[in-house]
């Protein structure tokens, strides 16, 4: 057993999201949201490194000393697994490690809308799940790949770095691929599943025109293509998809997107007032014949209006998804407060008006 070990045992029995590890400093866990320092000696940089290089494979600690910073998956048999990026700073070297639970949480355990468990069931196109680092977009992900794993007899790859939920094949055949273990990069995967026989493809993230280009080709050529992007809503999401293209192609790609892109959902996480833990709110976008037009004709500004009005169609947007949490009095004002998009909307709400708001 690594001496790092006992740090993830900990984090599990507690049920700390995060551990950071950093020379000059103890141990420290996020715990429901907030960073709390673990009884335990300041780790100088020398014993760290040890400890760190003891589970890191060869390859990535041969990166990691040549770039400064490197991710990977490191997996506890019977725990979970844990997301790691090592990273050099002022005092010597530093980790972080994500907690993966072993067991992937169903749609419903996660209290999902309906409309992502029918977007697992969807032949081909584009789903996009979006939100800040730390939001819960890899366990969203995960409950629908679970639901289209347990409901449909086909073929799943999932392309990652690094791979975080383990999908064991049940109704389907599940080929998890890593970036930079078993794939140069998220393009180079994603290339060579169009020769692998998908049904459904995860890109882990979005993060460059050519894997942007690439996934929206494969949606729009009868697959079924998910990802994520670091974007707050809907609307920012199709303007980020779009505007990372040259403007020459700007055009044609508003048209490929528009008939493609079946859904998009944009969350964020919140602590909980009335009990221990965190809950999400959701904006939910489907991608139907008025979305399609206003992707088409370049009005993604009035994409919050058509959520507001497609109700019936599942659709709901990031705010009105917050003050639903607010009404059940499971998250603070001022949280809600900081998360929402129009904060005229939940001003009144506040007792106080924050001293960096200069709205």
């Amino acid at each position: 057993m690594a001496k790092i070990d006992a740090f993830f045992k900990l984090m599990f029995d507690q049920g700390a999201s995060d551990l950071h590890l950093a020379s000059g400093q103890p141990p420290i866990v996020r715990l429901h949201g907030e960073l709390e320092r673990i009884k335990y000696k300041v780790l100088e940089n020398d014993e760290l490194k040890m400890m760190l290089y003891e589970i890191a494979p060869e390859i990535k600690i041969k990166q990691f000393e040549e770039t400064g910073d490197v991710d990977f998956g490191y997996e506890i048999p019977g725990i979970a697994r844990f997301r790691a990026n090592f990273f050099n700073q002022k005092n010597g070297c530093a980790a972080v490690f994500r907690q993966i639970p072993s067991k992937v949480l169903t749609a419903e355990e996660l209290g999902l809308p309906p409309i992502l468990t029918q977007a697992a069931m969807f032949r081909k196109g584009l789903v996009l799940v979006t939100g800040p680092t730390g939001s819960g977009k890899s366990t969203t992900l995960a409950a629908i790949i679970d639901h289209a794993n347990k409901h449909r007899r086909d073929h799943i790859i999932t392309v990652e770095d690094p791979i975080e939920f383990v999908h064991q094949s049940q109704g389907c055949l599940v080929n998890h691929r890593e970036v930079g273990r078993h794939t140069r990069s998220f393009a180079a995967a994603l290339r060579a599943a169009l020769r692998e026989d998908p049904d459904i493809i995860l890109v882990g993230e979005m993060r460059d025109l050519e894997t942007i280009r690439l996934a929206v080709e494969a949606a729009a050529t009868g697959h079924l293509v998910f990802g994520t992007l670091h974007t707050i809503n809907a609307a920012k999401t199709v303007d980020r998809v779009i505007e990372v293209f040259p403007h020459e192609e700007q055009g044609q790609i508003r048209n490929t997107l528009s008939t493609s892109l079946k859904l998009v959902v944009a969350q964020n996480l919140f602590k909980r007032i009335d009990k221990k833990g965190r809950c999400a709110a959701l904006e939910v976008m489907v991608g139907t014949t008025a979305i399609q037009n206003l992707i088409r004709e370049n009005k993604t500004y009035q994409i919050p209006s058509t959520i507001e009005v497609g109700k019936k169609q599942g659709m709901i947007t990031i705010d009105n998804a917050i003050m639903e949490k607010l009404e059940k009095k499971w998250i603070s004002v001022e949280e809600a407060f900081d998360k929402c998009v129009d904060k005229n909307k939940f001003l009144p709400l506040l007792k106080e008006v924050p001293a960096d708001y200069f709205g």
